[in-house]
């Protein structure tokens, strides 16, 4: 019977790390600030910023971005929409100007001019409903977040240029229903406007939900109400979030830690070991991680203004001097010859995507990457490992650190020195130097074969819990 009951609590096990291992979650989270034709707001790509770290620390996947033009929202949605396919949550969060004509919400890129509604219905906007549904539409849950209802900046130039007819154009955005198993919450309520908050800081709702929304053990409809409450008290009743849910089950962004905080075996010490401390500390190092090889200041600018005295302030301010002297002499001599628009151009999943890199071609180019000391696995496939290298490599050189390549980076890489791989007479010669050098009558042992490393961690796992079972049971019937 005891072994019956060790098998049941294997198998429990290898369940329960599957189910963890399942639960797939997808975040757009975008900040838009600096408009180019209206009034810019200076706090949305700083609540993005904090936003999207928040939800990295709880285990989201985040497509992120700050004052992006039309085509680059819709590069990030379209992004956005393939990894949310059949995910277990998909979260929108956006903070900037948005609009509501016609009762139809919209969201603005910072190089939208807006003249008429026409230009509006025709594509200079983003029109939510429709933006939610075709990314949205197949997750399990999902959560929209709107920091958007700041007055309409094109609202005077819309009415008047729509004398010949009546145009519902409001202050705030207009109220939205929710479909099955979704949340949506407003700063405020509709046709309200809200407070963008202190310049250089965080916006009362987004702060709000950043210290609430993933508060370990906290369902989410229970984290709104506490929302409300603080935004409330926070602007002395002058801002009232509102929202929208049809959600048909309980969702927690940060489920288990209350209960392993509990039930953690206490050090030596008799204190609760560090790992199961509260997860502040967490977000201030995912966001200091986003930001730490950026070469644009405002980012920079954005983690101290989110924290003022944070633990990594000293090496935000030395990055920033860093940028503000530019290059170092060594940086400058080894870009030597490189195009001056590689230190300035931009690069996405667009721009690489029209240099057309085969598999071949990606392998090349982590090979050259390792060569030049910047590590990484040469499988042809561009993984989060080989983008968080790209942008090392993209930093060290004072190029824009986005992870990805334009045609005059991988310019720039092909021309780089790259030391070589051994080549077949260099280990003939060591195999050569190894038998003069073994003593007479014995023979040089055959080099081991390399390690064959197995990725597949769940195939792994279920071998580990296999033999543990099949041990278990040989060792019942020899008995």
């Amino acid at each position: 019977m005891r072994y019956l009951t060790l098998i049941a609590a294997m198998m429990c096990m290898a369940l329960s790390v599957s189910a963890a291992k399942a639960d797939r979650r997808v975040a757009f989270v975008v900040g838009n600030g600096s408009y180019k034709n209206v009034a810019q707001l200076p706090n949305p790509p700083i609540d993005a910023k904090t936003m999207a770290a928040t939800l990295r620390n709880v285990g989201f996947d985040v497509i992120e971005g700050s004052n992006l033009s039309r085509d680059q929202m819709t590069e990030k949605l379209l992004d956005f929409g393939r990894k949310a396919q059949g995910s277990d949550i998909a979260l929108f969060y956006y903070a900037g100007h948005g609009i509501a004509v016609g009762g139809t919400n919209y969201l603005l890129p910072v190089d939208a001019d807006i003249k008429s509604e026409m230009d509006v219905k025709l594509g200079a906007a983003i029109n939510i409903d429709l933006t939610l549904e075709q990314t949205m539409g197949d997750a399990k849950v999902k959560l929209v977040f709107l920091d958007a209802c700041r007055d309409n900046p094109f609202a005077a130039k819309i009415k008047s240029n729509s004398a010949t007819r009546s145009v519902n154009v409001q202050s705030g955005l207009a109220e939205m229903k929710s479909g099955e198993g979704t949340l949506i919450a407003f700063a405020t309520g509709p046709g309200q406007t809200a407070l963008d908050g202190q310049e250089g800081n965080n916006s009362p709702f987004t702060r709000a939900l950043i210290d609430n929304i993933t508060k370990p053990g906290i369902e989410i409809q229970q984290a709104m109400t506490s929302v409300r409450a603080q935004v409330n008290e926070e602007t002395h009743k002058g801002q009232l979030p509102w929202g929208h849910t049809n959600l048909i089950g309980a969702v927690y962004l940060n489920q288990a830690p209350t209960t392993q905080v509990a039930n953690a075996a206490p050090t030596a010490s008799g204190s609760v070991p560090a790992a199961a401390a509260g997860s502040s500390d967490g977000v201030e190092l995912e966001y200091w991680r986003s930001v730490k090889e950026s070469n644009k200041p405002e980012e920079l600018n954005a983690y101290l203004s989110a924290y003022p005295n944070g633990q990594f302030k000293a090496l935000a301010l030395a990055r920033l001097a860093a940028i503000k002297s530019g290059p170092s002499t060594t940086t400058r001599t080894l870009n030597a010859g490189v195009d001056p628009a590689t230190f300035t151009d931009d690069a996405s999943q667009l721009t690489e995507d029209q240099i057309g890199l085969d598999k071949n071609q990606r392998r090349d180019v982590q090979r050259r990457l390792s060569g030049l000391g910047f590590d990484t696995k040469q499988t042809g496939v561009f993984s989060d490992e080989t983008r968080s290298v790209l942008k090392r490599w993209q930093a060290a050189r004072g190029y824009p650190s986005s992870g990805y390549l334009n045609k005059l980076q991988h310019k720039a890489l092909l021309s780089e020195v790259v030391a070589g791989p051994p080549t077949a007479s260099d280990n003939s010669q060591k195999a050569a130097r190894r038998a003069a050098s073994a003593p007479a009558g014995s023979s040089a042992p055959a080099p081991a074969p390399a390690p064959q490393r197995n990725n597949a961690g769940d195939a792994a796992g279920a071998a580990f819990v296999g033999g543990v079972v099949g041990g278990m049971m040989g060792g019942m019937f020899r008995r």
